[in-house]
């Protein structure tokens, strides 16, 4: 027995004098043989096995040597594959943390252990990121200094394809005035007259898992454009135990049982629902607003045709109007550096790089010959642009490329989507929550979820919202409330 301990002891000795050497050896391997420095980057869509993203990576450390004269590796962070947020965060409080993190979701854990470096000081002496930056832009990040996220507004915005909208009789009643018995109308007549031919569309719109991207189009209208909504009294009350919620949920109901909204959107995926759109299963779709919309008309017209260019739709009109109101308090997902990292101020550059004009160029455009062409002195984009290429780091508004655009940035459909969202810019009134209530803030977001699903598809009478109400003040809503009140006043 003595003797089997003492082998099992030798072995974890071995094991662990091994794992030490392994850590010390990754740690003080932070130069390439020719003296680059690394700096290693875990984002959603880049990893050491996609080519693209290779690629890109690659051509950034050209660039920055060439304009900038940083010598800089770039190491890939491969993330299993699943929720992103979810396995980031396993890798990054296992204690693998690289020098540049994307997240889309979850940072607020990881920011508390202090592992992520305040942003702002970076920001006050940059030479570019500082002039790009939006009011929301600056108010997230004095609210929340641990992400940096340089796009436009995310709202998502409705699209139909434009043969089938002219082929409605209730299209331009719909334009006109979106109420929301207009909208009803219009996709009523989506699902009767069926403009694609062989029973196309089967349903009216669809969703990817809930109804928020429903709610990017309806929820304003009844009355929901803050997250807290002020009471006759001065007093506010949750906006999804509200009585405009309820109202919302009931009109939901009605798509469902009349046919309009897709019975399988709960089990809906985005590459399924984006399937139901090209195949003309849906009719309509929500996207995020500018370049998703321009991805999806860029693929409705390869599927079905130059014919089938998307129409955007407005939001729904009632007691107000507009995409959803934009959260202030921290961006959503974003880039962030670590605070462990020996790199901070080299990572930085190369972020405020991608904000210069050239930068901006790599970022925005891609690669010359593949996603943009020179012709007589004009940048011509390709067709490989519209369909694949996306900024991965910044997009500002304002954008303007070092030699003149043959060919718009945008279609028109995009344009409109993003002229739209910005024409309806609202602020939210919504705050991060202290760490005592985010124990219970799932479960009562999950009871939410539980009795919208159930309300919607006929599981449960609308009456049950009052039930839903009751249980969500149970489960700490009323303190929650109480707290809300004395944040927001």
């Amino acid at each position: 027995m003595k003797k089997l301990l003492m082998l099992i002891f030798s072995a974890l000795l071995v094991f662990t004098t091994a794992a030490c050497s392994n850590d010390k050896e990754t740690n003080a391997n932070d130069k390439t043989a020719d003296g680059k420095t690394i700096i290693r980057v875990v984002a959603k869509d880049d990893s050491p096995s996609n080519p693209a993203s290779v690629k890109y990576y690659n051509e950034l450390e050209k660039a920055l040597k060439r304009d900038e004269n940083l010598n800089v590796k770039f190491k890939l962070v491969e993330v299993p594959q699943g929720d992103y947020a979810e396995k980031l965060n396993l890798l990054l409080t296992g204690g693998d943390i690289p020098d540049l993190i994307y997240f889309q979701g979850g940072d607020q854990q990881i920011s508390q252990q202090n592992l992520l470096e305040k942003l702002t000081p970076y920001i006050d002496q940059s030479k570019n990121i500082k002039n790009m930056l939006q009011p929301y832009d600056e108010k997230r990040l004095n609210n929340y200094p641990y992400l940096l996220w340089i796009k436009p507004l995310d709202q998502k915005t409705p699209v139909i394809r434009k043969d089938w909208f002219d082929k409605m009789t209730s299209a331009q009643a719909l334009m006109a005035n979106p109420t929301t018995d207009n909208y009803y109308a219009f996709l009523k007549e989506l699902v009767t007259k069926h403009p694609g031919g062989d029973k196309k569309p089967a349903y009216g719109l669809t969703a990817a898992g809930d109804i928020s991207e429903l709610d990017s189009i309806f929820k304003m209208a009844f009355g929901i454009n803050q997250t807290w909504l002020k009471n006759s009294d001065g007093t506010y009350v949750y906006s999804k135990v509200s009585n405009n919620e309820k109202e919302l949920l009931a009109y939901y109901s009605k798509l469902y049982k009349d046919g309009i909204l897709d019975p399988q959107y709960l089990t809906k995926q985005w590459d399924t629902k984006e399937k139901a759109f090209y195949d003309g299963d849906a009719a309509i779709i929500t996207g995020t607003n500018g370049k998703v919309i321009d991805l999806y008309n860029s693929k409705m017209t390869q599927v079905n045709g130059k014919q089938a260019e998307l129409e955007v739709l407005p939001a729904a009109k009632g007691i107000y109007q507009g995409f959803g109101g934009t959260d202030i308090t921290k961006e959503s997902r974003g880039y962030a550096i670590s605070s462990q990292s020996k790199h901070k101020d080299l990572v930085f550059k190369v972020l405020d790089y991608l904000a210069s004009p050239k930068g901006q160029m790599l970022d925005r455009l891609g690669f010359e010959n593949e996603e943009y062409k020179i012709e007589n002195g004009q940048i011509a984009l390709t067709d490989k642009y519209y369909s694949e290429w996306f900024a991965r780091y910044w997009e500002p508004t304002d954008f303007k490329t070092e030699q003149p655009l043959k060919t718009p940035l945008l279609s028109e459909p995009a344009l409109k989507s993003q002229e739209m969202v910005q024409q309806a810019y609202s602020e939210d009134n919504t705050f991060i929550l202290p760490e005592k209530f985010v124990a219970n803030w799932d479960a009562m977001e999950n009871l939410y979820k539980e009795y919208a699903s159930d309300i919607i598809t006929g599981k449960r009478p609308v009456s049950d919202f009052d039930k839903f109400v009751k249980e969500w003040k149970k489960a700490g809503g009323d303190e929650l409330t109480k707290y809300a009140n004395d944040k927001i006043k």
